[in-house]
């Protein structure tokens, strides 16, 4: 919008580094070719194209799309590039090395726009919402009239698969409306895996085939079930705040003492979690169809991270990054900070001693089974019995942690 506002003529341009690429699991892949391609039409409709060009794979990533963005600014004498900032430690690079108009198109509100009354960012999140909600959101530009330049470029690359689902800006905005005619409910159903209770926008939000601020304005905060969903979108932007102000929480524990806790890391525990083969029937489920499907309900989502990290002892680091890799909505600061505060490393954490009972959890948010039954068959004799025994393995986890608390 702010390009086609603010000059006669633009490029939309997408550097394609087949590293990246190939590198996500295959739903996020297939999702992620579905999103270009519907992208790459909507823009010949207008009368251009979406001008993909392939990254020099003997070059670094980030260098490799500086490179590319350069060379087709030089190519047509462009005088600015226009693109949407992110926080992961790539993305930052990239960014640093093309001289670019920076916008924040995939937040409500930016970082460092919501802060406390010493200017600082809040490290515990409902002081944070306090603000966020109060804040009034920064204006947008509205687009122009730009001409649409088609230089020459590859085509979308083809996806493997049928994508997980529809791909483009409308088919998000037809998910929107689904979701607004069941959001009133989103409070009783939210952390219920066997029923469509959440909004399943985040794959749009993480591709940015829909704007957090738009599902905002279209929700509003007229009833408790919309008020709550809208809620979520704050979690959203404070950890993308977060990771804005301390990149290393990529790799490193927020609060730093838990960077020295002595994990257990078994490979056995490690595969057998990986596989959907603990024991635990939820925890299972949960894993079973992250792998098969490329999402998992997020309740699910904390009752596998737990148990990874609380019931295994095994590094957070790994199965954040076995989450990054399958997920279709995988993104960076959500996955990490969501990890974090699951293993009691990060800001505002659940504490340390908060351990999720797997089995407990499952009596309580899927009672006759039909999450579970969905994805597996736990009374297949070959299903194997829990690898750990859940008040045991508690214990273990505690002592690790009290071990380096305050050190």
């Amino acid at each position: 919008a702010a390009a086609t506002r603010d000059h006669a003529r633009v490029v939309a341009l997408f550097v394609l580094d087949r590293r990246l690429l190939n590198g996500a699991g295959p739903k996020r892949r297939d999702l992620f070719c579905a999103h270009l391609a519907a992208l790459d039409q909507t823009l010949r409709d207008l009368g251009g194209r979406l001008v993909i060009r392939e990254a020099d794979p003997g070059l670094p990533p980030a260098e490799a799309a500086a490179t590319e963005v350069r060379r087709a600014a030089d190519e047509v004498g462009a005088g600015t590039v226009h693109a949407n900032r992110d926080v992961g430690p790539f993305a930052r690079r990239r960014d640093d090395l093309v001289d670019i108009v920076g916008w924040w198109g995939r937040t409500v509100h930016p970082p460092g726009s919501v802060l406390t009354n010493k200017g600082t960012l809040s490290r515990v999140f409902t002081p944070f919402y306090r603000r966020w909600d109060s804040t009034v959101p920064e204006d947008w530009p509205q687009p122009g009239g730009a001409d649409l330049i088609a230089l020459d470029g590859v085509d979308p690359p083809t996806p493997d698969a049928d994508p997980p689902m529809a791909g483009g800006e409308g088919a998000a905005l037809d998910r929107l409306a689904e979701w607004l005619s069941a959001v009133d409910a989103y409070e009783d159903t939210r952390n219920l895996p066997a029923i469509p209770g959440t909004s399943m926008l985040s794959a749009d939000l993480k591709f940015g085939t829909i704007a957090a601020r738009r599902i905002v304005l279209e929700a509003g905060t007229g009833t408790e079930g919309r008020a709550a969903s809208v809620r979520q979108l704050a979690w959203r932007d404070w950890y993308t705040h977060l990771m804005w102000e301390m990149p290393h929480m990529v790799d490193h524990s927020v609060s730093p003492e838990y960077d020295r806790i002595e994990w257990q890391d078994d490979p056995d525990d490690f595969a057998a979690w990986c596989a959907g083969r603990t024991g635990y029937p939820i925890v299972d489920a949960g894993m079973r169809q992250l792998v098969e499907s490329g999402w998992m309900h997020n309740r699910v989502r904390m009752i596998c991270a737990s148990f990874l990290v609380k019931d295994l002892l095994v590094d957070w680091r790994r199965g954040e990054r076995f989450f990054r890799h399958h997920l279709i909505d995988s993104d960076l600061a959500q996955n990490v900070g969501n990890w974090q505060w699951v293993a009691g490393t990060g800001p505002d954490s659940a504490p340390y001693f908060r351990i999720m009972n797997p089995t407990a959890q499952q009596q309580r948010w899927d009672p006759d089974g039909t999450y579970v039954n969905t994805w597996l068959d736990a009374d297949d004799p070959a299903y194997p019995g829990p690898i750990v025994e859940h008040g045991a393995a508690r214990d273990r986890t505690l002592a690790a942690y009290k071990a380096v608390k305050g050190s």
